[in-house]
């Protein structure tokens, strides 16, 4: 099969596999290299965990806050980049990946060779398996535990989509028990924004429709719409963040890749929503600061509000006076995967929670994931999950795990689950792989053809998706290495592994 009719494949966002072809959806907006890199708006929307693109500090991927046009590998000539992968891929006739025969486990080990023994890996545990069908086909200490990162956000993706309706949406309201006094109640939408909606970027580009958050200047407008029709023209307002318990930040998480976690913010409570920075700076309290700038937009529609909002429960039975709800689930794991964000994959995994009735806390969600993948089918011998994010060390998933829930996710019996495969980034060309797999990297066949989450923590690297062989087959694989060497080193390693399962005709 030529190299053309297989970055098709892999371009198309439904994955062709026994069953026959699935319908293609768009997904996010991805940078093609005319368009050159773009910023991946701190990462996450507007937050992210550098996903792999961020260079040789140790800190990698789980960065959460910086720019998904990331450091790593260096800038590439725009003449030297691939073809855009298409927005929309196109159905697949039957008889393409779905008949082709999967790689054998020796001819695996042939294509790869050396590949897997290169000294910049340090310790290597990966796996590959046909996605088609889950079956193992290779790998190497598959099923001991590795320290996942950010492809911990596959397990979160997989649990939250099972759980919740694919038309779920996360709300954040404003209830009125008593004449002048309302509440602003965080629902756990991180991606609420105060910016005008022509100033909002996703991954560095406008957003459509679909994918646009919410707006806390239309969530006053529509509140002093209904205070001004009952004839009230100034207010005592508190916010409610009663919905997450425990505490605001992980015991195992660096403050400077993720936000305070409370179910009321604004911007994911950076100081700057504009702002570059790969670390922006947060405010302490993100739940006070979006109940300041609430307060800030009623003011401009002509509401009084006295004195300082306050952190206090809605009253039981109050009236809803407005409300505004985030993009679908399934948009929001797109962008939990394609920018790597930290602070949204919080959110979700306690989206997940609530949908599963444990508490909205680290705990909780945790718990929520495991018991749903469980439930699924996927096997969890030696998972230790204690975020939702993947910035905990103490986290702990075999890549065996890792192929089998992409397996899940492609499989046409989970339609629920596509946006799992539909935002991971595309080698090369979006989200946290922009800058990986480029031309001179020893890799560059595979740009294109690879859709996988990244993962960086000091000393741990790893890679987790999609790909489809010579023949037309669609593998998942995982990669998960340690090392204390040079971190640009490993990720260059772990590409070109990937890249000879890509050649493999085996």
């Amino acid at each position: 099969m030529g190299r053309g009719r297989r970055a098709a494949l892999a371009a198309a966002l439904g994955v062709v596999l026994a069953a026959g072809a699935l319908t293609a959806e768009p997904a996010l907006a991805q940078p093609t290299p005319g368009a050159g890199h773009g910023r991946h708006a701190d990462e996450g929307g507007q937050d992210g965990d550098r996903g792999g693109d961020r260079q040789d500090d140790g800190r990698g991927d789980d960065r959460d806050g910086g720019r998904s046009d990331g450091k790593g590998g260096g800038k590439q000539r725009r003449d030297d980049r691939h073809r855009a992968v298409p927005l929309k891929g196109p159905v697949l006739a039957e008889g393409d990946a779905a008949d082709s025969k999967a790689p054998t486990g020796g001819g695996l080990r042939t294509a790869l060779g050396g590949t897997v023994q290169d000294r910049a890996l340090g310790t290597l545990n990966f796996a590959v398996a046909d996605a088609a069908t889950g079956e193992f086909l290779f790998g190497a200490q598959e099923s001991t535990p590795a320290t996942p990162a950010s492809t911990t956000k596959l397990a979160t993706a997989v649990a939250a989509l099972a759980l919740l309706p694919a038309g779920h949406r996360i709300a954040t309201t404003v209830v009125g028990a008593a004449p002048g006094e309302i509440t602003l109640v965080g629902g756990g939408d991180p991606t609420l924004t105060a910016l005008p909606a022509d100033q909002v970027r996703i991954g560095g580009l406008p957003v459509d429709q679909d994918s646009a958050p919410a707006s806390m200047a239309d969530l006053a407008h529509r509140t002093a719409t209904a205070l001004k029709a009952a004839g009230t023209t100034g207010v005592k307002l508190s916010y409610d963040t009663s919905l997450y318990t425990g505490p605001l930040l992980h015991r195992d998480h660096d403050a400077m890749n993720i936000a305070a976690v409370t179910p009321l913010m604004v911007d994911e409570g950076r100081i700057d929503p504009r702002s570059p920075d790969e670390a922006p700076a947060r405010v302490f309290d993100p739940a006070g600061q979006a109940a300041d700038s609430f307060a800030g937009f009623l003011r401009a529609e002509g509401v009084t509000v006295q004195g300082k909002p306050a952190a206090a429960a809605a009253p039981a039975g109050a009236a809803e006076l407005a409300r505004v709800e985030s993009p679908t689930i399934g948009r929001l794991v797109e962008r939990m995967l394609t920018t790597s964000d930290n602070t949204l994959a919080e959110a979700v995994a306690r989206q997940a929670a609530v949908a599963a009735k444990q508490p909205a806390s680290f705990e909780g969600a945790a718990k929520a994931v495991t018991d749903e993948l469980a439930g699924l089918g996927v096997p969890l011998d030696g998972v230790l999950l204690t975020d939702g994010s993947g910035l905990a060390k103490a986290n702990l998933i075999p890549p065996i795990t890792l192929v089998k829930l992409l397996a899940v996710a492609a499989a046409p019996a989970h339609p629920e689950l596509r946006p799992v495969i539909t935002g991971l980034p595309v080698a090369g060309f979006s989200g946290t792989l922009v800058n990986r797999f480029g031309a001179k990297s020893g890799a560059g066949e595979a740009a294109g053809i690879v859709r996988a989450k990244t993962g960086t923590l000091q000393g741990v690297n790893t890679l987790a998706g999609t790909v489809v062989d010579a023949d037309g087959r669609v593998l998942a694989f995982a990669l998960m290495t340690r090392t204390d060497a040079d971190p640009a080193a490993a990720r260059a390693a772990v590409d070109r592994i990937v890249a000879r399962i890509a050649a493999c005709g085996c």
